[in-house]
Formats: structure tokens, C-alpha cells, sequence
């Protein structure tokens, strides 16, 4: 098989080494450079990378990945487009021959977007940017997808893995426009419509993220429940920082019931009625959360759902119940799961202190 790797960059010189590194075995490595001030064409040479310049007027990721691909050649069997801040776990390729079949156009594996403060994955999901070389198209001016001109063949592992390690320094705030002209440009897609409500949300533009993600739940294509579960929560986020607290819990209710295989709507709504002091309810929704074993991973997960959150606040909810034993026995389950929080350790004195008598 002939397996390639395309990429784009700009002014990404300090990922270079890693990147090539992750990537070498590939049978060749194909880079569009899309205007690099600093030395990141030049380390991508001397590491064996195939580089072209071209300046994308006006700046459209869709644009970028595809004139990356025309880079690759066309006897390749298999495509693996990556970022410059990604890297690929080792050993990937003979995992890829021995499950790529001759009818798979495209692979769907495991993606680690960020790690928490003790390098353990904090949000994860699959990643479907590893396909056949012909017939695919890059579309949508920012959270772009691959297209496809036929019937798409999958196949899902959790053996190849890409790890995400992103420069915080580095702007994003283009995506805002960007989302906004995908929308306009084909404003029956469900996908970038609850992007842009999510963008507005970030950007805490309330009103617009609200109305925007109802219009996402209203489109034909919006059938996916995780993602529509999602928009639910963030439209329940966007009414709890307006301090519309029955708006907000109308709609995680909403959430709860689109999705009650999940986590995150119950966390959420949790987290609600704790800052309501509403700790029987943000109790039960804890307990019901706690009995979602299986971690999904089509859309992205919240980390809150599966670090100590849960059991921080259920030490709170017991607490404040009158169940001091039982919010001692959370608050130590969350203490051991995340040792160097010190208020962790200082609620469980108070705990303590009132066990006690004290």
C-alpha cells in the first residue's frame, strides 16, 4: 500500500520535529504552506516534508485542505490528513494495512482533542480525516468535512490514535466569520449551524447563540440526538448566564430527555440546582449520572462528566442534606482522583470538624 500523509501549516516551526516524527511511517509527506514568516518551511525540508507555498486570498479552510491534497499523488491507496499540532500515536501503520479493506474509503479512529493537568485524555471522540485518495472533497469554510462522490465504506478503530496538542497562543477568532459564511452559504446544514451557536456561546453573545441553536433543533438535517442533546445544553448554558434559571432548566430537561444514555445533561442540570441550592434534585441527577457507565464517543464529551466534578458535588448535595458521612465518602473519591485541589481537602475538614462535633 501506498500511504501519504498532507498537511497545511503556517508559522508552526516548534511542532515541526514532532510532527515529522509521528509521521515517519508514511511512504511520503506532502505540506501546503500557507504563508510562514518563520522557519517552519524550511525545518519541514530538512526533515523530509514536500513543500509547497501558496497564499489562500480569501482564507477558507475547505480551500487549504483541498489544494493540500492535490499535493498527494495519485497512486496513493490511503490519505491521512493531520495538523501540524497532532501527532500520531506509533505503530498506526501496519494497523491501518490490516484493517483497511479494498472497499474502505474512509477510517474513523480515535482522536485525543485535549489532556488534563495529568496528561490523561479529557476530551475525546472519533476522527474521520484518514480516506481512500479519489473522490473526496474538502467543503465548508471552517469545520470543514470531507465529501464524498460515491457510497462511503467505514471503518472504526480504537487502535490508531491522534493526539491533539494545540498552541494557546494562537488566534482563533476568524471562526466566528468563518461559520457565519458557511451558514450563509448553505444555511440547511445542521452541523455549522450548531457550530456558530456554540461560537456565539463561547463569545458569550447570549441572545444570538440561543437563537441560533433553536434554529438548529428546527432544521431537516438536525436528526442527530447527541448533537441535538448539545445544542440543548448550550442554549440552557446561554439562559443560566442571563440568570434565566427556568429557561435553563426547561431546556436541560429538554436535553436529559433527547439523550438519557448520556452524562452531560444530568451534570449540567446538576450544576444548576446546586448554584439554586437545590441539592435533592442536583442529587438525583448526580446518582443518574454515575449509572452511565458507557462513555460515547460521536460527539465531544465534557470532561466535567468524567473527572471528580460528579463527586465534588455530590460531597456538596450530602453536606448540605445532612449526610455528612456520605459527602466524606465522595468528597475522598474525588480527592483521590484530583490530589492536588487544595479546597477538595479543605471541605473535607469542615466535613470532618462537623462529624465530629466539632
Amino acid at each position: 500500500m501506498k500511504v501519504y500523509v498532507y498537511a497545511i501549516s503556517k508559522n508552526e516551526e516548534k511542532f515541526v520535529n514532532r510532527f515529522m516524527d509521528s509521521v515517519k511511517e508514511a511512504d511520503a509527506v506532502y505540506v501546503l504552506d500557507t504563508g510562514s514568516t518563520d522557519k517552519t518551511v524550511q525545518k519541514l525540508k530538512q526533515k523530509g516534508a514536500k513543500v509547497k507555498e501558496k497564499i489562500i486570498e480569501p482564507w477558507r479552510f475547505d480551500t487549504a485542505r483541498n489544494e493540500s491534497l492535490k499535493l498527494v499523488p495519485k497512486d496513493a491507496d490511503i490519505c491521512v490528513c493531520l495538523d501540524l499540532d497532532e501527532v500520531l500515536v506509533p505503530g498506526w501503520r501496519k494497523i491501518l494495512e490490516k484493517i483497511w479493506h479494498k472497499d474502505t474509503t474512509r477510517l474513523r479512529y480515535n482522536y485525543n482533542w485535549s489532556f488534563d493537568k495529568y496528561g490523561k485524555p479529557a476530551v475525546n471522540f472519533y476522527i474521520e480525516k484518514i480516506h481512500k485518495r479519489d473522490g473526496y472533497k474538502w467543503t465548508h469554510p471552517v469545520h470543514e468535512v470531507l465529501k464524498y462522490d460515491g457510497e462511503e465504506k467505514f471503518v472504526t478503530t480504537d487502535e490508531i490514535t491522534v493526539n491533539h496538542y494545540p498552541d494557546s497562543n494562537k488566534s482563533r477568532k476568524s471562526y466566528m466569520h468563518l461559520l457565519e459564511l458557511s451558514v450563509k452559504e448553505d444555511p440547511e446544514d445542521d452541523r455549522n449551524m450548531h457550530y456558530l451557536g456554540r461560537e456565539y456561546m463561547y463569545y458569550k453573545k447570549y441572545n444570538q447563540a440561543i437563537d441560533t441553536l433553536i434554529k438548529h433543533l428546527s432544521l431537516k438535517k438536525a436528526t442527530w440526538k447527541d448533537e441535538r442533546s448539545a445544542s440543548m445544553r448550550f442554549i440552557a448554558r446561554s439562559y443560566r448566564a442571563l440568570n434565566r434559571v427556568e429557561e435553563a432548566r426547561l431546556w436541560l430537561n429538554k436535553a436529559k430527555n433527547e439523550t438519557p444514555y448520556l452524562r452531560e445533561p444530568y451534570v449540567e442540570s446538576a450544576m444548576l440546582e446546586v448554584d439554586n441550592q437545590n441539592y435533592k434534585g442536583a442529587e438525583k441527577d448526580l446518582l443518574i449520572a454515575l449509572n452511565i457507565n458507557q462513555r460515547y464517543k460521536n460527539y465531544i464529551n465534557e470532561p466535567f462528566c468524567y473527572d471528580s466534578t460528579i463527586y465534588d458535588l455530590l460531597s456538596i448535595c450530602e453536606y448540605n442534606l445532612g449526610k455528612i458521612a456520605e459527602a466524606i465518602y465522595y468528597i475522598d473519591i474525588a480527592i483521590d482522583m484530583n490530589p492536588k485541589e487544595k479546597r477538595l481537602k479543605e471541605n473535607k475538614q469542615l466535613m470532618l470538624k462537623v462529624l465530629n462535633g466539632n
